[in-house]
Parts: structure tokens; C-alpha cells; sequence
């Protein structure tokens, strides 16, 4: 049965993980949900942490270079 450390971090078990579609590394957010218990569940995904999801989409430069062709329309 996993213990809260003193730094107030426990280990999940690798089952709990896997029923529950979750990875290691992945960003979870921890609620209060009363009677002692807790709510573990994936976090939100904001617009910040999505933006550079398609970095190397496109060679360095090309998009600029496109602004550019079409400034000069």
C-alpha cells in the first residue's frame, strides 16, 4: 500500500495507472474529494501548452517566407 512521504508524494501503482489511461510524466490535477479521499485526473490542456504541439510541421523559415510572398501582393 503506497505511504505519503514527508515531501507529500506517493507512488501510484502501475495498474491504477494503466485502468485509469494514464502515463508517467503526464500532468494531473490532485482535488480534495471528502470521507479521506482524493481525485487524481488528467489536467486540462490550455492553448499555451498546445501552441507548439506542431513545432517541425514546417521547415525553418518557410512560414516566414510566405508572410513575406504575401506582403508583396
Amino acid at each position: 500500500m503506497p505511504k505519503i512521504s514527508t515531501k507529500n508524494q506517493i507512488t501510484i501503482p502501475v495498474a491504477a495507472l494503466e485502468e485509469a489511461g494514464l502515463r508517467a510524466g503526464e500532468a494531473v490535477s490532485v482535488e480534495p474529494a471528502g470521507n479521506g479521499e482524493l481525485r487524481v485526473h488528467r489536467a486540462a490542456l490550455t492553448f499555451d501548452d498546445a501552441f507548439g504541439a506542431l513545432t517541425g510541421t514546417y521547415p525553418p523559415g518557410y512560414l516566414d517566407q510566405l508572410d513575406a510572398e504575401d506582403t508583396q501582393r
